[in-house]
């Protein structure tokens, strides 16, 4: 029985994997979650707890494993404190299960799990949530309802359903007994995805802003991909933003109303630097518009800081978004003491980055865009406050260069596939290495680029400035989730003292 539990939820885990990108195959996410719900079905909590963790570490492994670049021991430590995430759902699943319409509760426990995972330790790792995995699937509408949250709810309900038409399956019922066990919860996993259909899309407003994208390429590779010489970087932007000007001279591409540079296309602090300024007001001017590069600055002497940087071809730099959300062990080192200590690698980090205190919107030429930088993508309230401030079109500069030919870039990128349906907004990445983009409202890759080459293109976005329903009620309907799942399973856990049993004294089978 314990074998039969361990192969269910390690396939449930594989299939889950798989509806991630870059195989997208976004219907293994509710099989894969069925799987995983029949492992733990009529388990102890306390079985059901080691089997949930074994199956984290199988389902993490593959999807994280753009980590890898860092270091295989930051991988597995990774994957390891993750699956304790999971550990925890699958022991409280099992409490849950006792209850009528479970798979409701389940649903609402998923969402739990991932909150949590997003909050603790260090600010939280939400990747590999399973909403970022319905980039384009019949579930991607439920985000404009209730972000991502919702989307992670309906696919794992959708799952739970079909694991108790399964479960509850007795060809000895009679056909009554058996439409309601198995034809009634098949119908009902069903519908889930079909009703996605039915969620309301906000219009066009036909209002257009013309934003050129550039990607200029690195020269190295893995830990070290800005090379020996950081003027390569800020050398290779500012050529492909001249041969993206020179383009439009000659006609081959439409003249941008605003021009989008990736995070770290310079690291030479603009501000410090005669030559780094020099260089950016030089292919800033060529362009002739405004540019949002994406610096590492100075403060002070001992830190630094991520900066979306707004730059004018007459004025110069101006306005600017610092990174709020910063990355542990490559932005900055927590624990430093300790850290440092034990890991020469940690050294790497340099000078530590400090968050910014504000939302993206900045204004840049005819339009007030929502910057967001690279991690920052997965972070609900990050892009949301963006978007509320007024950020239109949202604005991604990225820099994956480390992780290129990773399965990193194209996870990313269904993240902001997902934003785009979530608030009604026209997303636009621009990557050191790629993968560049221009996603549409309704979350469609309008064009991108191949990753580790130099590209450039101007593309005409959508300025949409209409809400979701998702932007206006932001938490709330993860909030309403996450106290129905701790409901539950104080409800369960209830149930099993009042009868005189302790919570793992039930079954006793499995």
């Amino acid at each position: 029985m314990l074998l039969a539990r361990l192969v269910a939820g390690a396939a449930g885990a594989l299939a889950l994997f798989a509806a991630f990108p870059p195989l997208d195959w976004w219907l293994c996410a509710p099989l894969g979650i069925g799987l995983i719900v029949a492992s733990l079905y009529r388990a102890r909590p306390r079985r059901a707890a080691w089997i949930g963790y074994l199956t984290a570490v199988v389902f993490l492994l593959p999807t994280l494993a753009w980590v890898r670049t860092i270091g295989d021991d930051v991988w597995i430590m990774l994957v390891a404190t993750e699956s304790v995430f999971y550990a925890v759902l699958a022991a409280l699943a099992a409490l849950v299960f006792r209850l009528p319409a479970w798979p409701l509760w389940f649903g609402a426990l998923w969402v739990a799990m991932e909150w949590a995972r997003g909050l603790v330790p260090v600010g939280g790792f939400p990747w590999a949530r399973v909403a970022f995995s319905q980039g384009e699937s019949l579930f991607t509408p439920y985000a404009a309802l209730g972000g991502a949250p919702l989307v992670s709810f309906a696919v794992a309900l959708c799952g739970a359903l079909l694991a108790y038409a399964a479960l509850t399956f007795r060809p000895a019922l009679g056909p009554r007994a058996l439409g309601l066990s198995v034809a009634l919860p098949v119908a009902l996993a069903l519908a889930v995805p079909v009703l996605g259909l039915a969620v309301p899309r906000a219009g066009d407003e036909g209002r257009t802003v013309n934003v050129g994208i550039v990607q200029g390429n690195v020269p190295g590779r893995g830990m070290y991909a800005l090379g020996d010489e950081p003027a390569v970087v800020l050398k290779n932007h500012a050529n492909e933003t001249k041969r993206l000007a020179q383009a439009v001279r000659e006609g081959k591409l439409p003249k941008p109303d605003v021009v989008v540079l990736p995070e770290n296309s310079t690291d030479i602090d603009p501000y410090r630097d005669e030559i780094a300024r020099q260089i950016i007001q030089d292919s800033v001017t060529d362009v002739g518009v405004p540019t949002l590069v994406g610096a590492v600055v100075s403060i002070g002497t001992e830190e630094r800081a991520t900066r979306s940087l707004v730059w004018d071809p007459v004025t110069g730099a101006g306005d600017y978004y610092d990174k709020q959300r910063l990355v542990p062990f490559g932005e900055y080192t927590p624990f430093k003491e300790i850290v440092l200590a034990l890991w020469e690698r940690a050294g790497l980090v340099g000078r530590q980055s400090v968050p910014g205190d504000k939302p993206g919107d900045l204004k840049l030429g005819p339009v007030t865009v929502g910057a967001v930088n690279c991690y920052e993508v997965a972070y609900d309230d990050t892009v949301r406050d963006t978007v509320r401030a007024g950020g239109t079109p949202i604005v991604v500069q990225t820099n994956n260069a480390s992780y290129a030919l990773s399965n990193l870039p194209t996870q990313q990128l269904a993240m902001s596939k997902l934003r785009a349906v979530e608030h009604n907004r026209a997303v636009v990445t621009a990557a050191t290495t790629g993968i560049s983009a221009y996603v549409t409202p309704d979350g469609k890759v309008s064009w991108q680029t191949r990753e580790l080459v130099a590209d450039m293109n101007v593309v005409k976005v959508p300025v949409r400035t209409r809400e979701t329903i998702a932007t206006k009620v932001g938490a709330l309907p993860e909030w309403a989730l996450i106290l129905m799942g701790a409901a539950a399973a104080g409800v369960a856990a209830w149930q099993g003292r009042r009868q005189g049993r302790g919570p793992g004294d039930r079954m006793r089978k499995g």
